[in-house]
């Protein structure tokens, strides 16, 4: 673990993987609900934790430096189900990327327990962890200019639903009409870090919200 300051308040703190930096974000979480943590905003990445508005920053990543990072809680954060239908365009690369039928990429995706690791790219748009690495695949040669809201899609370790229309890359394996990002819902993201998520097939005759 390594500890950079970041401004006069806040710190990053770097570990090795992905699964310890979402351990860690959920100890640091769990030490600011109880009191022992003063710290204003707590922001997970792919293998860092942002700690901002501290006021003793330094006495802080002095402790930090020495924390054995827990494993990540299970079974406490709320789990969202996303209804999908699997009918995106790169639904045939994917099943030929990992060898198997159309119809097993949908029973091994659906047959995920994914966890929100971390949000970016645009608002509502989370990073989800939990398919095993040999369902890795590439992002595509060419990107989209254009990805319709609501694409369920993959990229490296990761799922993702597009929150909104935007260019993308990723490999899009279905569709949601589930409203990732609502400016009318408090809170307005329906993922957030820690959120666990399953995605539930639906058939194509079926609204998939």
């Amino acid at each position: 673990m390594r500890v950079l300051p970041v401004g006069e308040d806040a710190l990053l703190v770097e570990v090795s993987s992905g699964d310890e930096a979402q351990a860690l974000h959920a100890e640091l979480l769990r030490r600011r609900a109880e009191g022992s943590l003063p710290a204003g905003e707590i922001v997970p990445a792919a293998r860092t934790v942002l700690l901002d508005g501290l006021s003793e920053p330094a006495r802080l990543a002095a402790e930090l430096t020495a924390l054995a990072v827990p494993s990540a809680p299970r079974g406490v954060a709320e789990t969202v189900e996303i209804p999908v239908r699997y009918d995106g365009p790169d639904l045939a690369d994917v099943a030929a990327h990992w060898g198997v039928a159309e119809r097993e990429v949908a029973r091994v995706h659906a047959g995920v327990e994914f966890r929100v690791a971390f949000c970016g790219f645009a608002p509502g748009f989370g990073y989800l962890t939990g398919l095993p690495a040999r369902y890795d695949v590439p992002r595509r040669p060419t990107p989209r200019t254009s990805v319709p809201a609501g694409s369920v899609a993959l990229a490296g370790p990761y799922t993702g639903v597009y929150p909104r229309s935007s260019p993308g890359g990723w490999q899009l394996i279905g569709t949601t009409d589930l409203v990732l990002w609502d400016h009318a819902r408090v809170p307005a993201a329906l993922l957030s870090p820690g959120t666990r998520v399953r995605f539930v097939p639906v058939t194509a005759t079926e609204p998939a919200a």
